[in-house]
């Protein structure tokens, strides 16, 4: 390993996934650039097969899971509605011309930070007035030259304690400070007077049930379109429906002294939010913020972050947040966001080139349905006999052989004799390291391209590599298994006769559905998979709960005043709630009406 190691720093300087791949124990990749595909087939065949043995599995402490996919879901309203826990900051513009909105009750232009909206929907719900018949006021601005932004993932808008709004505090105050998870006020102050000490920030990206900018100067690069004198959002009222009545409850009508519900706003407002967040669900996502993912900063980074690694043993992905972080992380933190700052004035430090969001996106398109079917494939043989198992595996494995096509070299080919159960599947390693690396080969082989790759394409490239390595590891794993017990149907792979000592059976079966749920569960590929089954009715669209509409409201240091109290309270407007059902903690998706009469939960 350390050969190969000294052989990719003769090249460059040693990438950090590197180094985290030599502290892990992990072979580095070697690559050798050939003439031709004639000369690099035979060195693959007789390089050590210690890299790309189908036994070495990802370290557990291995974060290259957790990079991609945060990555691959930024701006994407379910993942990050799903993982509300943000652990990724990306410096980034929002294009001339894009339009920006603000709600108020007031006919003056903010003369203070204050939110905007990407979309009019969600500005339109704070346009309230104070007096009756008075209308709301409503601000539609544009941008006149490119704003400089700072994107916080998750849903970092979310005013709620157990780490969403982690990395902000971080980046304020150098700690995470929950008695602040309310005082909006202050956060927005203290975050544009931070991005001042670096003469380039214009405001910040959150995310709740839309996307918003936190906009520091409502007179710097942005000019109004129009501020138009509108009906009020909450011109009508709705009521709480009574609680359902209890086991011992009297069917009569309800007591006429009884206190009334509290008056409500209109629902058909409060769910166009909803819906207009749903329109940037899945890839692409909000596009009208460009991030600069070759100075994005990752929480999930082994390196940055050692002592975030601790903190995380043990725990499962919705626990994952950053108030075990150390003081020294945190310098290192404040260090390599400044460094972040300094290349972005820096034209020299322009970066690779590579379109990474293109390249994370172009593996998960490549296998995120094909591996999701292949359990549904292997599913049928639990029902059926001995016999009918093997033509649902054989199915199973025509459909994996179509998926490694591109990498299973003519020359890769079982042993015609030897091969014994548990064979180590070494003839397949060639398929193997073609599957792992043909996206990544250039980026790594070429001198030019590495020496220009930035500290957090050196962390983007890392991930890619581990996550691609494992799902070819299982994936020609089990071809190659099928191919060793007689499966394929092609004559130069398939033995003289299938080898009766192998098991072609319900076992088999079961074992590659696992090995295949396995990999699924590592990847957690949420925006794909998560999603409502069996899928909704035309009237109706999938939903994940999000704050602050959960059946019942997470815990919270105070009573929040004026309109974030009224968000409290209209988190419970459910036609009956569940005082078990805990949606805040594990989001499950779930069908909701789109069409009136309309319903949240």
């Amino acid at each position: 390993m350390r050969a190969g190691l000294a052989a990719v720093g003769a090249l460059c300087i040693l990438p950090s996934f590197l180094v985290e791949a030599q502290q892990l124990g992990q072979a580095a990749f070697k690559f050798t650039t050939p003439e031709s595909l004639e000369n690099l087939v035979p060195s693959m065949q007789t390089r050590s097969q210690l890299e790309w043995s189908f036994t070495e599995e990802p370290p557990k402490n291995s974060t290259s899971h957790l990079i991609f996919d945060n990555v691959r879901s930024l701006l994407q309203h379910w993942p990050n509605t799903r993982y509300r826990n943000g652990h990724t900051i990306v410096p980034g513009t929002i294009p001339v011309g894009t339009l920006l909105y603000h709600g108020t009750s007031k006919a003056e232009i903010p003369k203070v930070p204050e939110w905007t909206a990407t979309d009019p929907e969600h500005s339109y719900l704070f346009c309230r007035s104070v007096a009756q018949d008075s209308g709301c006021w409503h601000l539609t601005l544009v941008a006149t030259r490119p704003l400089k932004v700072l994107y916080f993932d998750g849903s970092s808008a979310a005013k709620m304690l157990g780490g969403p709004m982690d990395t902000q505090d971080l980046v304020v105050w150098g700690k995470v400070v929950p008695e602040n998870t309310f005082d909006e006020r202050r956060r927005i102050a203290e975050l544009c007077r931070w991005g001042k000490q670096y003469g380039l920030m214009d405001g910040f990206v959150s995310v709740k049930l839309v996307a918003e900018i936190m906009l520091c100067d409502f007179s710097a690069g942005v000019q109004t379109v129009s501020f138009l004198n509108l009906a009020s959002a909450d011109s009508g009222t709705v009521r709480r429906p009574p609680p359902k009545p209890g086991p011992s409850a009297s069917p009569a009508s309800p007591d006429p002294q009884a206190p009334r519900a509290p008056k409500r706003w209109p629902l058909t407002p409060l769910f166009r939010v909803v819906e207009s967040g749903s329109w940037h669900n899945h890839y692409p996502g909000e596009t009208r913020i460009q991030l600069d993912y070759s100075r994005l900063i990752s929480f999930y980074d082994p390196l940055l972050f050692p002592s975030l690694q601790i903190a995380r043993e043990g725990q499962g992905r919705l626990d994952h947040r950053l108030d075990g972080i150390s003081a020294n992380d945190v310098q290192a933190f404040r260090a390599r966001v400044g460094d972040m700052f300094a290349e972005t004035d820096n034209p020299a430090a322009s970066g690779s080139g590579v379109d990474w969001r293109t390249l994370f996106n172009t593996v998960t398109d490549r296998y995120a349905e094909r591996l999701e079917l292949l359990p549904y494939i292997l599913n049928a043989t639990a029902t059926t006999s001995e016999a009918d198992a093997e033509p649902k595996l054989k199915q199973a494995h025509r459909h994996i052989t179509r998926m490694l096509a591109p990498y299973v070299l003519h020359s890769s080919v079982p042993p015609k004799t030897g091969l014994e159960t548990g064979s180590n599947h070494s003839w397949a390693a060639p398929v193997f390291e073609f599957c792992a690396t043909t996206h990544t080969r250039y980026i790594e082989t070429s001198k030019i391209l590495a020496s220009k790759l930035m500290p957090s394409e050196n962390t983007l490239l890392g991930a890619v590599k581990g996550v691609e390595k494992e799902i070819c590891r299982i994936l020609v794993s089990t071809w190659a298994e099928g191919v060793e017990v007689g499966l394929t149907e092609s004559e130069s792979l398939n033995l003289h006769s299938k080898n009766k000592n192998l098991p072609v059976s319900h076992d088999l079966a079961q074992k590659w559905r696992e090995r295949i749920e396995d990999l699924m569960k590592w990847l957690d590929w949420s925006s794909y998979w998560l999603r409502c089954r069996p899928e909704c009715s035309y009237e109706e669209m999938c939903y994940l709960p999000t704050w602050p509409f959960f059946s019942n409201p997470p815990p919270r240091p105070r009573r929040p005043t004026t309109f974030l109290r009224w968000v409290w309270e209209v988190g419970n407007f459910l036609d009956g709630e569940d005082p078990e059902e805990n949606d805040w903690k594990d989001p499950q998706p779930k069908c909701v009406r789109r069409v009136e009469p309309l319903e949240f939960i």
